[in-house]
């Protein structure tokens, strides 16, 4: 049965996207079987991965609208043990489509339990911002990871995440859990980031993962290319970064 990890922070460039990409491809290099939710209107995951967003029949906006059955979404095997479940910017109309939808919470949920057996890992990209899409993720996924990034304002926000979680866990989805906090855009040459990483260590009561995703050049022009860091440039500090989460991940969730 797939473990299913929701990827959130409402901040918007803290790396979550980058991750939701680098992080699903380790794993599936890994050798398990991965599917990647994109539940961002801006679609960057589904580009990210080579996909041209806008020329698709089928993506998770027909899916939440039930035009669609998810088996006519999944984009299946787009690299090695890779599947995608795409969106676009169709997705930002659902939250005001859904209005008055009984159990709109579920959407997502219901469609996902048809499928998740198939997979080891389900990696889904939440928008930046605690949405109905946001807490569709959550009431689907075992677990929510949060990237955050290393600059002086890193715990604005964070309250207000956890607090949406731990609401999401009371009321809609039991299992729900902090699956750990992991820092990304670290640079080693800065005493700030090395602050930032203590001060929020100091502060969370929740695992912090060891790894620490670098400022990388190579992880900023992969996307371009559409391919993950690890395909596009294995030797890259970003994608060793990324290999070394993924063991953490996999560990955590084994």
């Amino acid at each position: 049965m797939g473990r299913i990890i929701a990827i959130a922070n409402q901040k918007g460039g803290v790396g979550k996207t980058t991750t939701s990409i680098n992080l699903s491809a380790c794993i599936a290099a890994k050798g398990k079987k991965v599917l990647v939710i994109d539940i961002d209107p801006q679609g960057n995951t589904t580009s990210g991965y080579g996909i041209e967003k806008n020329e698709l029949e089928n993506t998770i906006y027909e899916l939440i609208l039930g035009d669609c059955s998810i088996e006519d979404c999944i984009l299946k095997e787009i690299f090695p043990n890779i599947s995608i479940l795409p969106s676009n910017v169709n997705l930002a109309a659902a939250e005001i489509e859904l209005i008055g939808v009984e159990k709109k919470e579920y959407i997502l949920k219901n469609e996902v339990d048809w499928v998740k057996d198939r997979y080891d890992f389900i990696i889904i990209d939440c928008p930046p911002s605690l949405s109905l899409l946001t807490v569709n993720a959550m009431t689907t996924a075992d677990a929510v990871l949060v990237p955050i990034q290393c600059e002086y304002y890193a715990l604005e926000g964070l309250s207000q995440l956890i607090h949406t979680i731990n609401l999401v866990k009371e009321r809609l989805n039991p299992s729900l859990d902090i699956d750990g906090v992991v820092f990304t855009m670290y640079d080693s040459r800065t005493n700030l980031s090395a602050q930032v990483v203590e001060n929020v260590k100091s502060h969370l009561s929740q695992k912090v993962y060891g790894t620490l995703i670098p400022r990388n050049i190579r992880l900023a022009e992969a996307p371009s290319y559409g391919k993950p860091i690890n395909m596009y440039d294995a030797k890259s500090a970003g994608s060793e970064s990324y290999m070394s989460l993924a063991d953490e991940v996999i560990r955590n969730n084994s």
